[in-house]
């Protein structure tokens, strides 16, 4: 059925002025999903190919920092795994399941509090810090809204008092944030020595500078086949390390494959972003991937996002200048995070790649 602009418009005003998300939409026992949903690149049209296999690598960890020739194998796996795939997982990464799987409730915690509690963190004011919940941060700009609810919070460089933070979630934020800055650390020594640069070099250049942690809620879908629980979209941070359940729904797109990514006890994914693309000038790839809606739910994923999207920062980033040559000249200009994170808000998930914005 044709829906007019303004119709949609209505709609999404409608839709965003509840403050209840799909949540809401869900608790109100709808049998068939609201038309500002169904998206004409759903999985109907983009199905996996059954017929090619391929598997995600999973990189182990343990031992990667005692032992010299363990870390030169760590060194090389994710070396390809950033080349050939922008993706993989990581097992042994020193995190105890414990604290996955409080954070796994602290998530789940929050999107079922009381909705009239919930609603004073609902905001659209994504600079400004604090704690905050919506569904759908390009709603106004995306051909669809995606069946997803999302709430966000900058935990480096600033983060937010505790007292801030929703009571569900409020520790084990705090805790899992020590944790991810760990883990990043580790991570950026490994990615600088498989550009074969110092081990400290993206560490100084400030990819570490900023974290951003998003807690997703995937309600049950009565129409899954309709809609995406997110849209096909590249990271923009540097990096991204993704806790996901043993739902899925996760695939990447790769070699023209949309290929699942599959729950594995205990591991971690880990996603090259733009960022990371650009300052390595195209030697590591940010692979676009997308989320399934599905009919079980809640699905709950946690993505902790190394990036100063929003904030007031003057740094600019373009391709290391110790990887470029006359035969590796600057494919993209410089830019600051801000820059990227207004224009990909702009443009909204719609398929088409941020980067392309900034190349020369």
């Amino acid at each position: 059925m044709f829906t007019s602009n303004s119709d949609r418009e209505a709609e999404l005003r409608a839709f965003d002025e509840t403050k209840l998300g799909v949540k809401g939409i869900v608790d109100a026992g709808i049998s068939t999903i609201p038309s500002i949903f169904i998206n004409p690149t759903s999985q109907k049209n983009n199905a996996v190919d059954k017929d090619v296999r391929f598997d995600v690598p999973i990189i182990d960890l343990h031992g990667g920092e005692n032992c010299i020739d363990h870390r030169k194998k760590v060194v090389e796996e994710i070396r390809e795994a950033s080349e050939t795939w922008g993706f993989f997982q990581v097992v042994n990464h020193g995190i105890s399941d414990m604290i996955l799987e409080e954070m796994f409730k602290g998530v789940r915690g929050f999107f079922e509090l009381d909705n009239d509690v919930k609603k004073g963190y609902y905001s659209r004011d994504y600079g400004s810090g604090k704690f905050t919940y919506h569904s759908n941060a390009d709603l106004y700009t995306s051909i669809a809204a995606n069946w997803r609810d999302t709430f966000v919070c900058m935990m480096a460089p600033n983060p937010p008092s505790s007292d801030a933070l929703p009571p569900p979630c409020r520790e084990i934020l705090i805790e899992y944030s020590k944790q991810m800055m760990n883990l990043g650390k580790t991570l950026f020594a490994l990615l600088s020595e498989a550009l074969g640069l110092p081990q400290s070099h993206l560490y100084e250049m400030g990819c570490l500078e900023g974290l951003n942690i998003l807690g997703h809620y995937y309600p049950a879908c009565p129409q899954p086949e309709l809609t995406l629980g997110t849209s096909k979209h590249a990271d923009g941070c540097f990096l991204t390390i993704l806790l996901q359940d043993q739902i899925g729904g996760l695939q990447i797109l790769h070699q023209n494959h949309w290929v699942d990514v599959p729950y594995t006890p205990g591991a971690l994914v880990i996603n090259v972003g733009d960022a990371l693309q650009l300052i390595t000038n195209d030697k590591f790839k940010s692979v676009e991937h997308r989320v399934l809606a599905n009919y079980k739910g809640p699905r709950i994923s946690i993505g902790s996002f190394f990036t100063t999207f929003y904030q007031e920062t003057s740094k600019k980033f373009g391709p290391i200048k110790k990887l470029l040559s006359d035969v590796n000249p600057p494919k993209y200009r410089e830019m600051t995070m801000k820059e990227y994170g207004v224009y990909s808000l702009k443009k909204g998930l719609d398929g088409t790649s941020t980067l392309q914005h900034f190349k020369i």
